[in-house]
């Protein structure tokens, strides 16, 4: 899967969670939940739902790797060479 691929990915789910909020205007270093304004429950059901897509496993121990955007996109990219 490429980058763009996940990057993807990655805005279809954020939509579906915070589907008021416009992915281009948001600071993709700016920690995502804030930028997102989503909660602890919210942010796990993201990581689920990209574990899923991906096939890939997303263990808790990680999430702080997962903290902003880019660092979202990197950690996936990473996860699925």
């Amino acid at each position: 899967m490429t980058q763009t691929d996940i990057e993807t990915l990655l805005k279809d789910e954020l939509h579906r969670i915070a589907p008021d909020i416009e992915i281009n205007e948001i600071d993709r270093d700016e920690d995502l939940r804030e930028e997102f304004d989503i909660d602890s429950l919210d942010f796990l059901n993201l990581v689920t739902a990209l574990g899923k897509a991906l096939n890939t496993p997303m263990p808790e121990a990680d999430y702080p790797q997962m903290g902003t955007y880019n660092e979202m996109i990197a950690y996936l990219t990473q996860k699925t060479a």
